[in-house]
């Protein structure tokens, strides 16, 4: 068992050593460091606690070592909503990506594709949720007719993944360990959206969900637990409840290694050992090894200087390459390491002309290519390079990343050196050819170029960055405003047209292999700052926004619906060549710098985490793909000398 703070962790209990109150709670605080373990002896054997056929983890092959059971890891969160993001962190999919970013059965004992139209899952016989209740095909079941297609909990109807040109599957109970989704048309991204950082979760614990459910509850039980919980409807009860992603639940059961134990308000959220978990050591030991996790609320811009004190055990998300100097300062005294992993980015700072602007002048500049790539040429990537990541990002274009089997160098360079002749060239030749006073060109109606370039306001890279892009445009004859303002009010801007370029984070999937879905690519989706209208309009189908009305946009489009309707692996590859040949040639968003060192702040002693691994939020999950429930605690300096 991990120690719990020893002679420190008891300072200021109060009464004297030998005193009753000292007694009473030394008594206590025993107890308290005693009870992961005596939990653990009060579960049920390991045999009776696992399926017939758990997934039995190759360490050994992983350069991994098998583990010793027990103990916290302390964590810490800006906010008691990011709780949630456990569930990525722990990564426990019906399939999943391992560190190769390879699919495989997670949950499922098995699955079968038949060309990505017939998809048979198989259960683990025996495999049990987290308060000992069999998971079945029923669970599956009871999300795809009384969830998903239940008009009063999912207005909007199943997950859009689910749908293949507006056809939902046939589904179907095969028998209690097997179920099959059926497409006439193939659905290739199903399993990857499966595997995704955010589980969709298709499927939920019957057993308890269904006492919430108008259809299962008796009503005059179900009236009253609405009236109690002072909620509108049985619909808002059941779907407060239904709480799998956001962990607000601690009744609700889980399949995840660890399950929350207490609701906010709080100061620490405490997720325990699922004692029926899946995974086992090849020793049989059960997984996951650490016997709870703790998350500490603390405000985000003190996590560097709460993990120079040595207050986290396991810390990254929160963490920017700003703050190395002060983890590395900490690192000796307080017996940590910062490890510094490669962030899988497209760019660290992406600027996103917006296309669907309701400004007509603007409309009509940031869709001309010429624009876009003069504004491209006029950036000095090298000088941001230096400034930003101390010379050790790289420079160009927002694409996949080198260790993407898609990743082609020009992808990275076209159009992305630094030449503000040919720039200025580029402009004049859009007849932008009027100045005022001060050098600043004149748009078309006579206003100044100036370019508000509008930011959520979190991330100092980013202002500091176009800090420096506004000196390189200013060169050029353009002039930078940046604008920060809360990420709601400036997506809801985007939205409605009111942005002329927003400057955020680049491709989000940026180590992609063919099999993974281009869609972020693509003018899809509304949240995409460079064509938000356009992304809308495919949302709603047709509904809302605006048609795609640019050729080389809809040429994106096309691509995108070609690889959502084919499960042959040569032909993805060549669609995904196709739409980043595209991106790097219409400059639709312009990148600067990636390759940002992530910040992965461990105690030494903690075990089996990768000294360096690709850090991402697509598709590695943060550290998920590196498997969390495998970390454990190893003897400290002093245990193994002795």
């Amino acid at each position: 068992m991990r120690p719990w703070g020893g002679i420190d962790g008891v300072r200021g209990v109060g009464g004297r050593p030998g005193s009753p109150p000292a007694r009473r709670r030394w008594g206590a605080l025993l107890l308290l460091a005693l009870l992961p373990a005596l939990a653990r002896a009060a579960e049920p054997s390991t045999a009776e606690r696992l399926p017939s056929e758990p997934l039995v983890v190759d360490l050994a092959a992983e350069n991994r070592q098998i583990g010793t059971p027990g103990g916290d890891i302390v964590t810490l969160v800006a906010k008691p909503r990011d709780i949630r993001y456990i569930s990525a962190y722990s990564y426990t999919r019906l399939v999943g990506y391992d560190a190769k970013l390879t699919l495989r059965p997670d949950l499922l004992a098995g699955f079968e594709s038949e060309d990505d139209k017939i998809f048979t899952f198989t259960l683990r016989a025996g495999h049990r949720w987290s308060d000992g209740q069999p998971f079945t095909a029923e669970d599956f079941r009871y999300w795809w007719e009384d969830v998903a297609l239940n008009k009063e909990l999912s207005p909007s109807g199943p997950p859009e993944f689910m749908m293949v040109d507006g056809q939902l599957p046939r589904f179907e109970v095969l028998d209690p360990l097997r179920v099959r989704f059926t497409w006439d048309k193939p659905n290739p991204r199903f399993l990857p959206e499966l595997a995704s950082p955010r589980d969709p979760f298709i499927y939920r614990p019957a057993h308890y969900l269904k006492q919430f459910h108008a259809k299962y509850a008796p009503k005059k039980e179900l009236d009253a637990a609405v009236k109690q919980q002072k909620v509108k409807s049985w619909a808002t009860l059941h779907n407060r409840l239904d709480a799998m992603f956001e962990q607000t639940n601690p009744d609700l059961p889980t399949l995840q290694p660890w399950r929350v134990t207490n609701t906010a308000p709080a100061a620490r959220f405490v997720f325990v050992r699922n004692p029926y978990y899946h995974r086992v050591d090849a020793q049989g030991q059960q997984l996951p090894y650490i016997d709870r996790v703790l998350m500490d609320v603390a405000a985000g811009g003190l996590f560097a200087a709460k993990a120079n004190a040595g207050e986290a055990d396991l810390l990254f998300r929160g963490l920017t390459m700003e703050d190395i100097p002060i983890l590395r300062e900490g690192e000796r005294a307080k017996h940590y390491r910062t490890h510094l992993w490669p962030s899988a980015r497209g760019s660290e700072i992406a600027l996103y002309p917006n296309l669907t602007a309701a400004d007509p002048v603007w409309r009509k500049l940031n869709r001309d290519v010429r624009f876009r790539r003069a504004l491209s040429l006029a950036i000095d990537r090298r000088t941001l390079n230096n400034a930003l990541l101390f010379g050790l990002g790289t420079e160009g274009n927002d694409t996949v990343v080198e260790g993407s089997p898609l990743y082609k160098p020009e992808y990275r360079t076209l159009y992305a050196g630094y030449d503000p002749d040919e720039a200025s060239r580029l402009l004049d030749a859009m007849g932008l050819t009027q100045r005022n006073g001060a050098g600043i060109r004149l748009m078309p109606d006579g206003r100044e170029l100036e370019i508000v370039v509008e930011t959520d306001g979190e991330s100092t890279m980013l202002t500091d960055g176009l800090t420096l892009i506004a000196e390189f445009w200013r060169e050029v004859g353009v002039k930078l405003f940046v604008k920060p303002q809360d990420r709601t009010v400036l997506r809801n801007r985007a939205y409605a047209g009111l942005t002329t370029m927003v400057a955020a984070q680049g491709l989000d999937l940026a180590i992609p292999t063919a099999e993974m879905p281009p869609d972020e690519l693509a003018p899809v989706h509304q949240d995409t700052y460079a064509w938000p209208k356009w992304g809308q309009y495919a949302e709603t189908k047709g509904k809302e926004g605006e048609p795609v009305d640019i050729p080389e946009a809809k040429a994106l489009v096309d691509l995108n619906a070609q690889w959502m309707a084919t499960g042959d692996a040569a032909v993805q590859a060549r669609i995904w060549a196709e739409m980043l040949k595209n991106r790097a040639e219409n400059q639709w968003v312009i990148g600067t710098v990636a390759g940002a060192l992530q910040p992965v702040v461990a105690k030494t002693r903690l075990v089996n985490l990768p000294d360096k691994a690709t850090y991402s939020w697509k598709p590695t999950a943060m550290i998920g793909v590196y498997r969390m429930d495998e970390f454990f605690w190893g003897p400290d300096r002093k245990e193994a000398a002795r």
